[in-house]
């Protein structure tokens, strides 16, 4: 038996970003990076499980060398909302001190993973830290961390497709759709 990987239509939203549109903006953002820069190799960190297919996407927008690197973060269990609290469950294989950093997450929600990764991997001493979602909602606070590149800006709704999940599920539409809270 094979299981049908898309959402039954009750749980299915409005199509926000189709898989061409988030296609043009990655490719997009992969341009501001490289041109950024220039002459360096940057270190893209993916925040897992969320922004694995999108910084794999990202990496081969990038003309040029890059390399990859992954955190992986807790703050919503199998919840749809924060708990609040952030912990790091796999810190990075490699040390980024005198090396040019992107972080690279799916989604600002609170802002708060983002504050605390930006504070965990300054203290590291990069030699340039960028941050970059593919997804920001519109009411998100971010604590004064800078947003360097942001892919698109969305309603203040939950969101699946494209590595974003509910429960583990949904990661691998190729869009991006707002999920019915049933």
């Amino acid at each position: 038996m094979t299981l049908d990987p898309y959402p039954p239509p009750e749980d299915l939203g409005e199509i926000l970003f189709t898989e061409e549109k988030i296609s043009a903006r990655v490719a997009e953002l992969g341009r501001e990076i490289s041109e950024d820069f220039a002459g360096q190799t940057p270190l893209l960190i993916g925040v897992l499980k969320g922004s694995a297919i999108f910084v794999a996407d990202l990496a081969r927008a990038i003309p040029g060398p890059v390399e990859l690197d992954f955190l992986a973060v807790s703050s919503y269990g199998e919840a749809t909302r924060s708990s609040g609290v952030v912990k790091i469950l796999k810190d990075l294989d490699h040390d980024i001190a005198d090396r040019p950093v992107v972080l690279v997450e799916d989604i600002i929600d609170s802002g708060l993973t983002m504050r605390f990764l930006v504070e965990h991997l300054s203290a590291q001493r990069p030699s340039a830290l960028r941050t970059c979602s593919l997804l920001v909602r519109n009411s998100a606070e971010v604590g004064g961390v800078t947003l360097d590149y942001v892919g698109f800006r969305i309603p203040a709704s939950f969101v699946i497709g494209y590595g974003l999940d509910v429960a583990q599920r949904y990661r691998n539409l190729p869009y991006i759709a707002t999920y019915r809270q049933g």
